[in-house]
């Protein structure tokens, strides 16, 4: 683990106090985006946990969906029962999670900052998280993103 950046050390220490099995791994091809990260680890991009931060009523949130699918704002909205969703800059997703964008993950967040789980990712048997940094990835699955995170199961992904 010491070869590791000190974030993706943060995320493989969460996974372990999770209980979680999956193990960290650097790679030397980016997977700042879903199609990257899919293309490093020769998966699908469907099978890529993507974490989106959104910024709902002036408060933080994290979507974790499917790479191949995008957050259908006005669901998402409906669900949080709030008036204004938008995309969080790069400042507010660093303040929210402590990892820089590209590289945000659900292991190792903040306690008390909303997770929502989108249910598509329950498709896939494994899918790949984000950690930490845009070059390091852990295999992982819906169920254990659900407890990992806290988070809610949620269907706010666009109609396709």
């Amino acid at each position: 683990m010491e070869d590791l950046p000190p974030n993706a050390r943060r995320v493989q220490a969460a996974l372990v106090a999770a209980g979680c099995r999956g193990q960290v791994r650097a790679l030397t091809d980016s997977t700042r985006t879903s199609a990257e990260a899919a293309a490093a680890l020769g998966a699908e991009t469907a099978q890529i946990a993507k974490s989106v931060v959104l910024v709902a009523d002036g408060r933080p949130v994290v979507v974790l969906m499917s790479g191949s699918q995008r957050v259908a704002t006005a669901a998402l909205a409906a669900t949080l029962g709030v008036a204004h969703v938008q995309k969080a800059s790069a400042d507010e997703v660093k303040e929210a999670t402590g990892y820089p964008i590209g590289g945000v993950s659900p292991a190792g967040l903040p306690a008390g900052l909303e997770v929502l789980v989108d249910k598509g990712l329950a498709r896939h048997e494994i899918v790949w998280a984000a950690a930490g940094t845009p070059h390091a990835v852990y295999p992982t699955n819906f169920i254990e993103l659900l407890k990992l995170t806290g988070g809610r199961p949620v269907e706010v992904a666009e109609a396709t």
